[in-house]
C-alpha cells in the first residue's frame, strides 16, 4: 500500500477528539459531542479519532464507545474520515472492539500498544496483526512508549508494514530517526502523533498528523501540511514557530485532555467542562497559564 492509500483512509489533519459528558461526567454528552465533530471538521480537519485516550477511552463503557461512534459518523462521516479508538491490553477485547466499531460505519481503526503488561515484540506483533486480521478496516498502530511501557521495536514495525491492511503508525515514540528508518524500507505510512514534533515528522517524509491542539488550531496544522506537500519549508516553519504557545499550554502543563477541555471552555465552544476521574479539570492556576499561552499563539479570547 502507498502513503496516498493511507492518506485516502485516514486523511491527513486529524484530531484525537475530547469526550463531552454532561455536568457531573456520568454520561456523554451527544449533542456536544456531534458539534464538537463538526466544528472540528469546519476548522480543516478531514479526519476524526474518536474514542482515543485524549477521549478519555479508559473510562468510557463499551457502548457509551458505540453510541458515540454512531453519533459522529452520523454528524461528520459524509465530510471527513471517522477513525475509532479501539486498542486496548486485551486482544480479544480489542478485536471485539474493532468489530462493534465497524459496524457503525467508521473508516479505520486506531489500535495502541498493548499497555501495562508490556508484552514481549512477538505479543505485540501477534495483537496487531490478530485485530487487522478480523477486521476489513484499515489499521493505524499507536506507538506511544511513554503510555504504554513498552516501544514497538523497528523489527516489529518492519513485520507489520507487511500486513495489508496495516498501512499507518501513529507515532509518538519521540524518536525521529527510528521513524525515518521505517519509511526508508517500507510504504507505511507515519503521522505525528507529538504536537511538538508535527513539522520534525513531516519534514521526514510523514504523512500528517494526529493532534490534541487541533481542537483549536487546525486550520494552522492543515496550512502546514499543506506548505510542506508544497515544499514551502519556510511557511511550514513560520506557522510551526506561531504554534508553539499552543502547544506548550495545552501539552505541557497537564494532560493534553485536562487543557484542551478547558481551550474549549474558554472559547465557549463545545466540548469543554467535565472529565471522569481519574482526570480532574484545570485548576485556576492552571487555566490563568493557559489563558496566556493561548493569547501568545493568537487565540482570541
Amino acid at each position: 500500500m502507498s502513503q496516498t492509500d493511507a492518506r485516502n483512509a485516514f486523511g491527513s489533519v486529524i484530531t484525537a477528539m475530547v469526550t463531552p459528558f454532561n455536568a457531573d461526567g456520568t454520561a456523554i454528552d451527544l449533542d456536544a459531542a456531534a458539534q464538537l465533530a463538526s466544528d472540528l471538521v469546519d476548522l480543516g480537519n478531514d479526519g476524526l479519532v474518536i474514542n482515543g485516550t485524549t477521549g478519555e477511552s479508559p473510562t468510557t463503557a463499551d457502548e457509551e464507545k458505540v453510541e458515540l461512534l454512531r453519533v459522529v459518523v452520523d454528524a461528520v462521516g459524509h465530510r471527513a474520515k471517522v477513525i475509532a479508538g479501539a486498542g486496548n491490553n486485551d486482544t480479544a477485547h480489542t478485536v471485539a472492539l474493532a468489530a462493534q466499531a465497524a459496524a457503525t460505519g467508521v473508516n479505520g481503526l486506531l489500535i495502541v500498544t498493548p499497555y501495562y503488561n508490556k508484552p514481549p515484540q512477538e505479543g505485540i506483533y501477534r495483537h496487531f496483526t490478530a485485530v487487522a486480521d478480523s477486521s476489513d478496516l484499515p489499521v493505524m498502530v499507536y506507538d506511544i512508549p511513554g503510555r504504554a511501557g513498552v516501544a514497538i521495536e523497528h523489527e516489529t514495525m518492519l513485520r507489520l508494514a507487511e500486513h495489508p491492511r496495516i498501512l499507518a503508525n501513529k507515532d509518538a515514540k519521540g524518536d525521529i530517526f527510528a521513524a525515518t528508518q521505517v519509511m526508508a524500507r517500507t510504504d507505511l505510512a507515519y503521522y505525528s502523533g507529538d504536537d511538538g514534533l508535527n513539522l520534525s515528522h513531516l519534514a521526514s517524509g510523514a504523512v500528517g498528523i494526529v493532534s490534541v491542539t487541533g481542537h483549536i488550531v487546525a486550520d494552522r496544522h492543515r496550512a502546514m501540511v499543506d506548505a510542506m506537500a508544497n515544499s514551502d519549508i519556510a511557511l511550514a516553519r513560520e506557522i510551526a514557530y506561531s504554534l508553539v504557545p499552543i502547544t506548550e499550554g495545552i501539552m505541557t502543563k497537564a494532560q493534553g485532555a485536562i487543557m484542551v477541555k478547558a481551550a474549549l471552555d474558554m472559547l465557549g465552544r463545545a466540548g469543554g467542562g467535565a472529565l471522569r476521574l481519574p482526570l480532574v479539570p484545570a485548576t485556576s492556576e492552571q487555566r490563568a497559564i493557559l489563558r496566556h499561552d493561548l493569547i501568545a499563539g493568537g487565540i482570541n479570547l
